[in-house]
């Protein structure tokens, strides 16, 4: 696809995006890399990194030619009012940390089945430059909708974008997993796991914030 416009995009994602454009395209200095693997139709699970809260943006104006992406977000983030209407016009889908949200996947199901991209961050929340427990929602969903593709996306140097003076250089790079998509008798767990492990062999656990907090996140994780 050659055009933003080939894609049915709700008005209020697109807003968005274009909102955060000039930070991410232009400050960030955004490269895509294998745009093509990301399909413009049909049920598509896009497994991420999750290392600043920037990556949902950035992943979803990397991908804004091919596909709207409903994320899975924390449902926090729910609470004041003007951002749960742009959440909502945005098609985002809230889901509670901590336990299974049968109410989150069944909405990313039905969603899948009606043939949309659905993102997910398999980490469940910012990794703050240490590795983290891997859930197996990612896989559940891919295994509940026969037919949903699974992309992958690497995403590098957001940590960088609130590090003013300091430009960031952004990459996504969406690929197809080396093992190919969902394989008979895998489990839900055993296929997040060896997507994100992919993920990170592009993307290593990255710290976040600006500078001072950034340094003391590097000392504490050297002490540990």
């Amino acid at each position: 696809m050659s055009s933003e416009t080939t894609v049915t995009i709700a008005p209020v994602y697109r807003a968005v995006m274009a909102l955060a454009r000039p930070v991410v395209r232009w400050w960030g200095r955004l490269d895509v890399i294998g745009e093509q693997y990301l399909p413009t139709s049909g049920p598509t699970l896009l497994i991420g990194n999750h290392d600043s809260q920037w990556d949902p943006v950035v992943i979803g104006i990397a991908g804004l030619r091919r596909a709207q992406i409903r994320a899975l977000a924390k449902s926090s983030l729910w609470k004041a009012r003007p951002v749960a209407w742009v959440l909502d016009g945005m098609g985002q889908i809230p889901i509670t940390r901590g336990r299974a949200d049968l109410e989150a996947l069944d909405a990313a199901i039905q969603a899948l089945r009606a043939g949309g991209c659905i993102g997910i961050f398999p980490e469940g929340t910012v990794s703050r430059g240490q590795p983290l427990r891997v859930h197996s929602g990612a896989g559940r969903l891919a295994l509940s909708v026969p037919g949903t593709h699974v992309v992958a996306a690497a995403v590098t140097g957001a940590v960088d974008i609130v590090r003013f003076p300091k430009r960031p250089h952004i990459r996504v790079e969406f690929f197809e997993p080396a093992a190919g998509q969902p394989q008979p008798g895998e489990s839900a767990i055993a296929l997040t796991r060896r997507v994100v492990a992919e993920i990170r062999q592009r993307a290593p656990h990255a710290v976040g914030g600006r500078t001072k907090r950034a340094a003391r996140s590097r000392r504490d994780l050297a002490e540990k």
